[in-house]
């Protein structure tokens, strides 16, 4: 077996309009013909993880699948419209949103994309960011994975801590105080569990596994395995930690990590 590659998506693999460069298809193919396995958050290759570690797939067996229960996601639900607190809901059926998320989103998406320091942060929208995202779906689901949601203080987020205490809160677009999203998932999963667990399915090694992410909630597999890649236009905090920081995601940052660390060779004579 060859080297085992996880790439988070949004922000790492797909820019912030969810375009995949030219460069990284070309990575991505070319890696899997040198016999490397890649695995893409959300979406399926070799296999892939979902619901930030909640699922996980290798080729047609699902290795692993815990949600949020169907009690826990009406509490999500009607707590968040308790509070006017517009959200989405994550499952592999799709993402189920709330009835105004697209409009008190759409500011929140902007601000989000230029602290990722997109150049048209400004024309971003709710649409062109989760264009895959259903409105007027059942929100009352037993298929969820995760619930985001757009805090109106991070007040929120705190309280969510509380109200929550079996399901596992965080934040996300932003440290602490200035997050822009809170979350709500499956209580002792992320990542780097998910990685755990398909490597042991897999009978494979942590030291031939890389990581690429760019957000703080891609910290847990970059720390697990054995090579935590950053792309540059991520967080501050992830970048700090990373093994090896490359160049944004519309910068060909991923076929040049690739060709760094020698998972493929320079084809297109970028580096």
């Amino acid at each position: 077996m060859g080297k085992i590659i996880f790439i988070d998506v949004d922000g790492t693999l797909l820019d912030y309009e969810n375009k995949l460069p030219a460069s990284a298809d070309i990575a991505i193919k070319e890696a899997r013909k040198n016999g490397h396995h890649v695995y893409i958050w959300n979406i399926g290759l070799d296999g892939m993880i979902g619901g930030n570690g909640s699922y996980v797939k290798d080729k047609d067996t699902v290795v692993m699948y815990q949600l949020i229960t169907l009690e826990q996601c009406k509490h999500i639900v009607d707590w968040c419209h308790s509070r006017n607190l517009e959200f989405y809901l994550e499952s592999n059926n799709g993402l189920f949103t709330s009835k105004n998320f697209e409009e008190k989103g759409n500011p929140v998406i902007k601000v989000y994309c230029q602290r990722k320091g997109k150049e048209n942060a400004s024309e971003q929208t709710v649409c062109t960011v989760f264009s895959e995202m259903i409105y007027g779906g059942e929100l009352y689901r037993d298929d969820c994975n995760k619930v985001s949601f757009i805090l109106n203080s991070y007040q929120d987020h705190l309280d969510s801590i509380k109200e929550f205490p079996d399901l596992k809160p965080g934040t996300w677009g932003g440290a602490d105080e200035i997050a822009l999203f809170g979350d709500l998932g499956v209580k002792g999963i992320d990542k780097a569990h998910a990685i755990d667990e398909l490597l042991k399915y897999l009978g494979a090694s942590l030291e031939d596994t890389f990581a690429f992410g760019d957000a703080k909630v891609d910290i847990p597999m970059l720390e697990y395995c054995n090579v935590g890649v950053a792309v540059n236009s991520g967080g501050d905090e992830i970048k700090a930690m990373a093994d090896y920081v490359t160049d944004d995601v519309d910068k060909d940052g991923i076929y040049k990590a690739f060709v760094h660390f020698g998972l493929i060779d320079d084809v297109l004579n970028l580096c």
